[in-house]
């Protein structure tokens, strides 16, 4: 998975959750971006996948509701987090895709920035997509 570069020197982070879930991050801050919350953020994914020829949508999942209503601990530094769910699924090669599908876009909101972050992708392609998705979201 390539390394694609916004402006000099920003580019999508990659790290390891949990020592096993290698997941890519990009950080906005709001002044950045057009859209000026995460239902502004979601319309904006939901359109990126409604117009892909492949990309299917299936939902929003509040995650930031759905913890605060089991009581759960949220870092007090998030405002929001929200997830749009699709699935890019083109073929069902085998039994171990139904593990890896659908794909998420977390996005959380701070106090001055937008955290956009998914789980890499086992299509190179998709992974691609989803990346260059993340990084349109910037205003040139």
């Amino acid at each position: 998975m390539s390394l694609q570069f916004l402006e000099e020197g920003e580019k999508m982070k990659q790290t390891t959750f949990k020592d096993k879930y290698p997941v890519w991050t990009l950080e906005l801050n709001k002044e950045e971006i057009s859209q000026k919350n995460i239902p502004e953020i979601l319309a904006y994914f939901k359109k990126k996948i409604d117009n892909h020829k492949i990309a299917k949508y299936i939902a929003i999942f509040d995650h930031y509701s759905h913890t605060s209503s089991i009581g759960g601990a949220i870092n007090p530094e998030i405002k929001d987090m929200q997830n749009i769910v699709f699935c890019f699924g083109p073929e069902i090669p085998n039994t171990k895709v139904a593990a890896v599908r659908p794909r998420s876009i977390g996005i959380c909101e701070m106090d001055d920035k937008f955290i956009i972050e998914f789980m890499e992708a086992p299509s190179e392609k998709a992974h691609d997509t989803m990346e260059e998705w993340a990084k349109e979201l910037k205003i040139s």
